[in-house]
């Protein structure tokens, strides 16, 4: 049955070789248990309902994509969109986190109606290379720099805005040593190098007396707190066009750059474009409503899927068993409440230095891609904001392309995001 199914012989491979495949992406991507809702704890979030929903929604997420378009990419809520929704939604917005949930149960919608229609593939189409590639590293230095923060090594400075940390601080020297151990584990290809690094680092944390040791270790989910709580009149009354856009657009290329890294990794693409791609495109749609609804922020696809695949996983089968594992983790809450912001700064750190791979494919050669490109990524992490970085980027692109008697190859779809962006800088001037 499950050869039928999944298409294992056609597909060369076995249970055992999906069932290891899964376990590898799993023990790669399980750091978002605990990073997840330490980032959105800075929203005000109970940390206890933010886990059980970052299980939930990943678990959802990554069935749909491995039953229905039979993938082994799985999801979990996106680095960079909780990031988004911490940073920029509920502490610079001063958004509630309920309101910004609701926000995120729209957008679920809004991603599963534009799927159906087939508008995201269009979309995605219709932006600017430079900006698809250089919005991917303007996040990674955003959760690098939030990493950086996070671990005390960049700490406020009146004289020049930002400076180094003390060195003298046990939680600097502490997260020091986490960086340097991840950083091993990762250039030894170790499966699962973040999360034991994020162990190793609490676990030297609560050794030299830095943080408490948790109370137990498996306990039973406690999702009242998150599961729910969505605020949808406030939403609907927040002007959330814009909020709404930018968790649209930073999932469109987030989740489609995953799938095509992945899927040229697997060998999944033929003739140019992943088939059953509209299937593929459903898994985060559903992910996100279903998270939303538990207490979390956006569900993406995940590279880290790549570390299965290069065990062998070639078939949802394996998405099934990475699933079981983030239900089994739900009961966990316990070991990840106890891991502190220092223990998951390395993380962040390296997974934004791992995002900044798409620097590369900017075509830095022409001014009028790489002007853009740049704006992009370096407004991101300076003004703490996503939906800034991409706004200035696109604006930009549109001036230079005009500035170099380029202007054909801005599309209709530019056009309109310029006008309205540029429309958006003019009211908030005079407001």
């Amino acid at each position: 049955m499950l050869d039928r199914y999944f298409k294992l012989t056609a597909n060369q491979t076995t249970v055992k070789q999906e069932f290891l495949g899964g376990l590898t992406t799993f023990l790669t991507m399980a750091y978002i248990i605990v990073v997840n809702p330490q980032i959105l704890a800075q929203a005000g979030m109970p940390v206890e309902g933010v886990v059980f929903a970052t299980c939930l929604s990943a678990a959802i997420g990554t069935l749909v994509m491995g039953l229905y378009a039979n993938y082994p990419i799985a999801l979990a809520p996106g680095m960079s969109l909780n990031a988004y929704f911490t940073y920029s939604v509920c502490l610079s917005m001063h958004v509630p986190w309920r309101t910004a949930l609701g926000v995120v149960f729209f957008s679920g919608v809004l991603f599963l109606v534009l799927t159906v229609t087939r508008v995201r593939e269009q979309i995605v189409n219709g932006m600017p290379d430079c900006l698809k590639h250089s919005t991917a590293t303007g996040i990674g230095f955003f959760i690098a720099f939030v990493g950086l923060r996070n671990a005390k090594l960049v700490v406020a400075n009146p004289a020049t805005l930002v400076g180094l940390g003390n060195f003298a601080d046990r939680e600097v020297q502490t997260a020091c040593f986490g960086l340097a151990l991840t950083l091993i584990l990762m250039a030894r290809k170790i499966n699962g190098g973040i999360l034991i690094g994020i162990v190793g680092t609490a676990l030297l944390g609560m050794l030299r007396g830095i943080s408490s040791w948790p109370s137990s270790i498996v306990s039973m989910p406690h999702p009242s707190s998150t599961f729910l709580q969505l605020d949808f009149r406030g939403a609907i009354h927040l002007g959330f066009l814009e909020i709404l856009f930018a968790f649209l657009f930073v999932d469109l290329f987030d989740n489609v750059g995953t799938l095509v890294g992945v899927c040229e990794q697997g060998g999944f693409i033929k003739d140019g474009k992943i088939p059953r791609v509209g299937r593929a495109l459903l898994a985060d749609a559903t992910g996100t409503i279903f998270g939303s609804l538990a207490g979390t922020s956006t569900v993406t696809s995940y590279i880290e899927s790549v570390a299965g695949i290069a065990v062998g996983a070639r078939t949802g089968l394996s998405n099934v068993f990475v699933a079981v594992l983030f239900l089994l983790a739900m009961f966990c809450s316990p070991l990840a409440t106890a891991i502190p912001g220092y223990a998951t700064a390395p993380a962040l750190i390296l997974v934004g230095a791992l995002m900044t791979q798409s620097i590369a494919h900017v075509d830095w050669a022409e001014f009028s891609e790489a002007v853009p490109a740049f704006i992009t990524m370096l407004a991101t992490p300076l003004t703490f904001s996503i939906a800034t970085g991409l706004s200035l980027g696109l604006i930009s692109y549109t001036v230079v392309k005009i500035a170099a008697g380029k202007f054909r190859e801005v599309n209709l779809l530019v056009w309109i995001l310029t006008l309205l962006f540029i429309l958006r800088y003019i009211y908030l001037a005079t407001a």
